[in-house]
């Protein structure tokens, strides 16, 4: 496990809440609403007013929707695998580290920030030298 895959989690749960809202916005539908003159059929004739409104389809492209939306959705759904896998190797390494680590890289502190939220007089140096050895080592 390197530094790049922790920047990896943090663009994998980025792209997970942006492809969801690729998703709603092809899902929208649009609403159409008119107002139109009328008569009834028989005599007397009276001019009457009618309210229509319904569902606008779109029949222009619908297929390439489809596959546009089923890419999105494998997406989402890699990015998901890449989140539970930093997610379950962030379980296998010690509670300092995962502190520091979720700190540091997905809170998106300073190492003097980090070093605060650790406590025990830590300082930044102390801290940044420790996530250090613990990548060099993995």
């Amino acid at each position: 496990m390197d530094k790049k895959i922790l920047a990896d989690y943090i663009d994998a749960c980025e792209l997970i809440k942006e492809t969801e809202q690729d998703i709603r916005r092809m899902k929208k539908d649009e609403v159409v609403q008119d107002k139109v003159n009328g008569s009834n059929p028989d005599f007397p004739y009276q001019k009457m007013s009618f309210h229509l409104s319904g569902v606008m389809e779109t029949y222009l492209d619908s297929a390439g929707i489809e596959k546009e939306k089923n890419l999105l959705i494998e997406r989402k759904w890699n990015a998901e695998k890449l989140k539970r896998n930093i997610e379950k190797w962030m379980g296998t390494i010690p509670s300092r580290m995962q502190r520091i680590i979720r700190m540091r890289y997905f809170e998106g502190k300073s190492w003097e920030e980090v070093a605060i939220g650790i406590g025990r007089n830590a300082t930044a140096d102390s801290v940044r030298k420790e996530f250090d050895r613990f990548i060099r080592k993995k």
